[in-house]
């Protein structure tokens, strides 16, 4: 089990750059199994300026692709290196959100992935602060162009 990725090398696995990179640092990773995933939110988020200027709550959008980013390093450390850039994010199923999130929450998000065949993955996506879960999600990915 891997663990203490910086942002550094999360930048080098994935494509994303601020303002929409949306994990700062992975905890856990078990190549092909799962990862825990940390996000820190704090009020300098773009999207707090209008996700409410009076009362700020972190985008259930945002948080599902939170959940996806950190499906996606877990993907590209289980594949091989040619295949990394040919992962791609195809849906998402059953999201649940069940208690907001605002600035000052750390967001840890797990994702396992459930089941692989060829081309498609599925995975378990669950999103926490302060071991309560505030999210949830089914996601697909698929392999190659």
């Amino acid at each position: 089990m891997n663990i203490g990725y910086d942002i550094e090398r999360i930048l080098n696995l994935l494509p994303h750059r601020y303002p929409f990179i949306l994990v700062d640092r992975v905890l856990e990773l078990e190549p092909g199994v799962k990862i825990r995933a940390l996000k820190n939110v704090t009020i300098n988020e773009p999207f707090f300026q209008g996700h409410f200027p009076d009362k700020p709550i972190m985008p259930g959008l945002l948080i599902v692709e939170g959940m996806v980013q950190a499906g996606g390093l877990l993907l590209v450390e289980s594949l091989p290196v040619e295949i990394h850039r040919q992962v791609c994010f195809s849906g998402v199923d059953r999201a649940r959100f069940r208690a907001p999130v605002i600035p000052g929450d750390q967001l840890i998000f797990e994702v396992e992935i459930v089941k692989q065949r060829s081309r498609v993955v599925k995975m378990s996506a669950y999103a926490f602060v302060d071991k309560k879960r505030v999210a949830e999600a089914k996601l697909m990915a698929l392999i190659g162009g």
